[in-house]
């Protein structure tokens, strides 16, 4: 199956409220950062630059997190970010609950500017 095609099955696994989510911050990531490449990898979409991973739409029962493979050097800038450990963060997001479309951008353009974890 070609990446778009693959990406396309991604949301039409996920409940009406985890589709609705997750393409909100697929959008607002890809407006961040366009040149961004999408696939569905472990059951997630998963942005990649370079061939290493980036940051990721997990979808939870209740939320969808924005995971940031990068997050620990993004933390201390960013305190909405959530999680411990060596380098992941996320950002969550509740379903029916609109998207931060500018703190969405502004996490995306400083995981780019870090560069992969």
């Amino acid at each position: 199956m070609r990446p778009h095609a693959l990406v396309a099955a991604y949301f039409d696994t996920l409940a009406p409220d985890q589709r609705d989510t997750a393409q909100a911050l697929q959008r607002a990531v890809l407006e961040a950062a366009p040149d961004l490449t999408q696939a569905v990898k472990w059951g997630n979409l998963v942005f990649t630059i370079d061939r290493s991973n980036l940051l990721a739409i997990v979808a939870h029962k209740a939320h969808v997190n924005l995971q940031f493979f990068n997050g620990a050097a993004l933390a201390d800038a960013f305190p909405q970010l959530e999680g411990t450990g060596k380098g992941l963060r996320h950002l969550k997001c509740r379903h029916r609950q609109p998207v931060d479309v500018a703190l969405v951008g502004d996490l995306v353009r400083a995981a780019v500017k870090a560069g992969p974890a």
